[in-house]
């Protein structure tokens, strides 16, 4: 982005970020209710699109490798059935690269 009024997309600055992986995720959605749920509001607030869904079962999608850990989507669940903490010690996301 320069100063001189053009901007970046959420992609391209998405693109800087980095993540450590864990093969254990941190977060995860009560099935029984995405079934339920009409908005999926959660597919629409998250800016990392970890959240989707599944059209051939109706079942919510979780790409939690992707996530910024901002918490919008527990926030935005109707149902507040998103169980999130953060990743282990080392892992998730790295902000800013030493």
């Amino acid at each position: 982005m320069t100063d001189k009024g053009m901007t970046s997309s959420i992609q391209d600055k998405l693109s800087t970020v980095k993540y450590r992986c864990d093969n254990t995720p941190h977060l995860c959605a009560d099935q029984e209710c995405c079934v339920k749920c009409e908005t999926r509001d959660c597919t629409f607030v998250c800016p990392a699109k970890v959240w989707g869904v599944n059209e051939e079962n109706n079942e919510s999608t979780c790409e939690y490798e992707n996530c910024l850990e901002c918490g919008a989507c527990r926030i935005s669940c109707p149902y507040g059935t998103i169980a999130w903490q953060y990743p282990k010690a080392g892992y998730g996301i790295i902000y800013k690269q030493s």
